[in-house]
């Protein structure tokens, strides 16, 4: 177990060494996404949004932000090893590599959790809302996470196939932002379209976390009205479903000798 926790720390290290020479290219992603959440928020309010409004937007969009970057992450940095010509040595370590990716995961929530804090923090201060954070909110956001690990796994698995799939990864990032309720509640779509949210790995986090953070609620009162509970399977069964995935689609790119061509 050491040759695969040493390869796991030296991917962590490695991707923290890499953000840190392009941290220009970190502060520019931040005001980037600072300023569309802006505009997205005036808009909804026509020209006005409300407290009330901001602030659940706020923790939505503050949620998709570790979906976006976790789906990015995941894909593009195996697109990146295969641009390099390392995939191919990635895949000989001792450890496999859906496990070696957890170091890149790992790294991405030191970086987007940074991200987070800065536009959390400036937000509250330019904006007049204020919003109650809880311990327990990060435990829902760690299970969240969990399901859209196993999300990403998927289309890391398309990847090792198709090589190029940024208008799929696109599409999920923009679907997740849109329908899992960051900025509309789930209770304001129609019965099918909310069917179909429900289901996606980031929509009952969403909900999870502002019950604890905007309503007070704690998780044992989430736990009971189903909510956690609900959210808890949704991320087993993501993970599951996107490991299996992602293990089936790296043999047929072994099989076919294309793991590392682009």
């Amino acid at each position: 177990m050491k040759s695969p926790l040493v390869a796991l720390l030296g991917e962590v290290r490695k991707g923290l060494l890499i953000s840190w020479t392009y941290k220009v290219n970190q502060l520019i992603s931040l005001l980037t996404l600072g300023f569309i959440f802006y505009i997205i928020v005036f808009f909804m309010g026509g020209g006005k949004p409300n407290p009330g409004q901001i602030a659940s937007a706020l923790l939505g969009y503050l949620v998709w932000m570790y979906v976006a970057s976790a789906l990015g992450d995941l894909t593009y940095g195996l697109r990146g090893e295969i641009n390099a010509g390392t995939l191919e040595q990635l895949a000989m370590s001792q450890a496999p590599v859906w496990f070696l990716l957890i170091g890149r995961i790992i790294t991405n929530l030191v970086i987007t959790s940074v991200q987070v804090i800065l536009m959390g923090v400036v937000a509250l201060s330019i904006i007049d809302v204020r919003i109650n954070f809880r311990l327990e909110a990060l435990l829902a956001l760690g299970i969240t996470f969990i399901g859209v690990l196993g999300f990403g796994y998927i289309i890391a698995g398309a990847m090792l196939i198709f090589k190029q799939i940024e208008s799929l990864n696109n599409l999920f990032n923009n679907a997740l932002a849109f329908f899992n309720g960051a900025f509309l509640p789930i209770s304001a779509f129609p019965t099918w379209l909310a069917s179909i949210s429900m289901a996606l790995p980031s929509t009952m986090g969403i909900i999870v976390i502002r019950a604890i953070t905007l309503e007070g609620k704690t998780l044992a009162e989430t736990w009971q009205d189903g909510s956690l509970f609900a959210l808890t399977m949704n991320s087993v069964v993501y993970l599951l479903i996107g490991l299996g995935i992602f293990i089936f689609c790296e043999s047929i790119a072994k099989n076919r000798g294309s793991l590392g061509q682009y």
